[in-house]
């Protein structure tokens, strides 16, 4: 389940609730004893497409009144039991959780119910790893070492190539690997990247991929992006703002050097600690092994073309 647009502790349990009752039930019909026989007085309601026979939706509606937190959250581990089965329930940007109103709370909620659960497993997915970081590794937090943390690293040039290359020519279009390597290496091997940029370049070649074309598609890329960008940028500060431009202009360490100071105006030493928090929970930066990078490959080309000569 994809818990992204969840607002709330009900929209979670809602759609965690019909993810369960869908995954373990082969027919509607199964549904519906399912949710009798584990839901006590929750009815769900099923639509079925009536294009596709075998798809239906399920909506359940549940308020505070309907049901407690902890009968819908014990859900899968009820089931697996009475079944003798083991469930694994993957929920993918897990992070959204701590932006639920009261999330605390929640948390502590959630995790009360999950650590006595012994036939379900948990893999919880995030693609904002400063936001999982906090959710996970911070002591104060109801999720600290709540299981093993697993960092997933962007997938390497050598498979992406056979892919993109295979892409193109299905739809009757010869790209080069080296050119495929380009697009890789433009956007860092970002996965949702390395798909858009080549899609633009697909849209902008003729029967062949030419080198004018990977950077016609990067202008769009940045076009497409540009709006996102000028709000991420717009509430910083001045020594905001230089940090980027210091670390655009090559600078991953040793930022409290005074010729580094004074040259992109960054305040007193003591200001970079301040700089560097506030620009990675902006999810502007990256710290990785000690080195700042910029969390975004074609934010990265769009603030370096636009501001970097300022």
């Amino acid at each position: 389940m994809d818990i992204y647009d969840c607002r709330n502790e009900y929209d979670f349990y809602n759609k965690f609730t019909a993810s369960i009752l869908k995954a373990t039930s082969t027919k509607v019909e199964q549904v519906l004893d399912t949710a009798r026989e584990f839901l006590g007085r929750i009815a769900p309601k099923i639509s079925i497409s009536p294009d596709l026979g075998s798809e239906y939706s399920i909506s359940l509606g549940i308020r505070d009144k309907d049901a407690s937190p902890e009968e819908i959250l014990s859900l899968p581990e009820r089931i697996a039991v009475k079944r003798k089965i083991h469930l694994v329930i993957c929920i993918d940007e897990f992070q959204q959780i701590g932006e639920f109103p009261d999330s605390l709370s929640v948390q502590k909620r959630i995790r009360g119910v999950w650590q006595h659960q012994t036939s379900t497993s948990y893999c919880l997915f995030g693609s904002k790893r400063h936001m999982m970081e906090q959710l996970f590794q911070n002591k104060r937090m109801p999720f600290y070492q709540f299981g093993d943390t697993i960092y997933l690293g962007n997938i390497p040039t050598e498979k992406w190539v056979p892919f993109i290359c295979a892409r193109f020519k299905s739809r009757g279009k010869l790209i080069h690997e080296c050119l495929a390597e380009k697009i890789c290496r433009t956007v860092d091997n970002q996965s949702s990247y390395v798909q858009q940029l080549a899609w633009n370049a697909m849209l902008e070649c003729g029967d062949t991929v030419e080198e004018q074309d990977i950077e016609a598609a990067v202008k769009e890329l940045i076009a497409q992006n540009s709006s996102l960008f000028m709000q991420q940028i717009e509430s910083l500060s001045s020594y905001q703002m230089n940090f980027l431009r210091a670390i655009c202009s090559g600078i991953h360490e040793g930022f409290g050097n005074r010729t580094v100071l004074e040259r992109f105006n960054i305040g007193s030493k003591s200001n970079i600690s301040r700089l560097t928090t506030s620009l990675i929970d902006k999810e502007l930066i990256t710290k990785d092994n000690g080195r700042l990078e910029i969390a975004d490959p074609i934010f990265k080309i769009w603030f370096s073309s636009e501001y970097l000569s300022l």
